[in-house]
């Protein structure tokens, strides 16, 4: 990510309903860019709910689209969570 802080983005769904989402990590594999997002109005310290989106075309006609492949969707999820693990994307506040 970049060491600016996360973007924001608005997502349409299929019935045209604009929702704000926070990109928090982004990952290729086998050769596609996939995107991992969670409501903008949670955070990572939260059960939140995680969107992947596959990117695909080339800029400046680029689009995300969803993944419909469940199995693939449950790898991305988990490789997701670890990287937020791994990469320690928020630090814990600490009580006093």
């Amino acid at each position: 990510m970049s060491e600016y802080g996360n973007d924001f983005v608005v997502l349409r769904d299929e019935d045209g309903k604009e929702t704000e989402f926070e990109h928090i990590d982004t990952l290729e594999y086998e050769g596609v860019t996939y995107m991992a997002f969670i409501p903008a109005e949670m955070s990572l310290e939260q059960e939140a709910e995680l969107v992947i989106l596959r990117l695909e075309g080339t800029e400046p006609d680029e689009a995300l689209v969803s993944v419909d492949d469940e199995e693939l969707e449950n790898r991305l999820f988990e490789m997701f969570l670890e990287r937020v693990d791994e990469d320690d994307f928020y630090e814990p506040t600490e009580e006093k």
